[in-house]
């Protein structure tokens, strides 16, 4: 039996905090430019979640000292933001939220491009975003988990970029990090394994101009690319159902 799996009624909860981190994200978003640093994104973030009864899932999680990560540049994940970090015009940086709302855990991630980005690093972020819309085309019950792996792979290869292995996605919903892990690259041991409707996780590829390999600073968390290449994420917390995939971490219509 997998983990993750949730009933039709928690999904209308899963809904609920993914459309709050899409309305987080909608609040921070102006304010993310040249000028400002990653640690007043993170007081942001917070500002918006205590106003709305939400609480971030990372802040104090094995120890994890803020309300987001904020990876700038050749920071592959894992980003502890700072008053010292202050975005500069030709930065990429990917601001990864996940809140609690309700007992549900929502977990997203986007980049943003800082003023004039080179085509390169444009490009890295693009081909980001586009393999992410793949992976989750191809979600239904039935599917093997393995395939998510195989479609970024096809996005990501032909552009010369490489993929972590690293770092994984994760089965989501009452707690934020649960079984199954999700591969963004092929591994037949997943061929097996099946998606179920009520399947809960996110998918969030990490792609890198240079190697895929990664080394972690002194503060135990922020993971950068051993070559100094850039790196980009993007992130979203889906649910299988009946006859497809619905994003929980999209702004719901109104």
């Amino acid at each position: 039996m997998l983990a993750s799996v949730y009933a039709p009624k928690d999904f209308k909860r899963l809904r609920a905090s993914g459309d709050l981190v899409a309305r987080c994200f909608d609040f921070i978003t102006p304010h993310i430019r040249a000028g400002i640093s990653t640690g007043e994104i993170d007081r942001l973030v917070a500002q918006f979640l205590k106003e709305n009864n939400a609480r971030s899932s990372d802040l104090g999680y094995q120890g994890y000292p803020k309300n987001i990560c904020t990876s700038v540049n050749d920071v592959i994940v894992h980003g502890i933001p700072s008053d010292d970090c202050i975005l500069k015009d030709g930065d990429i940086v990917n601001v990864d939220l996940t809140a609690e709302y309700k007992g549900f855990h929502g977990d997203a991630s986007r980049m943003f491009m800082i003023g004039n980005v080179t085509p390169n690093a444009r490009k890295l972020v693009q081909v980001c975003q586009d393999a992410l819309n793949a992976a989750i085309s191809i979600c239904a019950p039935g599917v093997p988990l393995s395939e998510i792996g195989k479609t970024i792979e096809a996005v990501v290869t032909p552009h010369g970029f490489s993929i972590s292995r690293d770092f994984v996605g994760h089965g989501i919903g009452k707690v934020m990090h649960d079984d199954p892990q999700i591969y963004h690259f092929y591994d037949k041991r997943w061929d097996k394994v099946k998606m179920v409707p009520g399947l809960v996780f996110t998918i969030e590829p990490m792609i890198n101009t240079g190697s895929a390999e990664c080394k972690i600073d002194p503060d135990g968390w922020t993971a950068r690319t051993v070559d100094g290449g850039l790196s980009a994420q993007w992130e979203h917390t889906i649910g299988i159902t009946e006859d497809g995939a619905i994003i929980f971490t999209e702004k719901m219509m109104q």
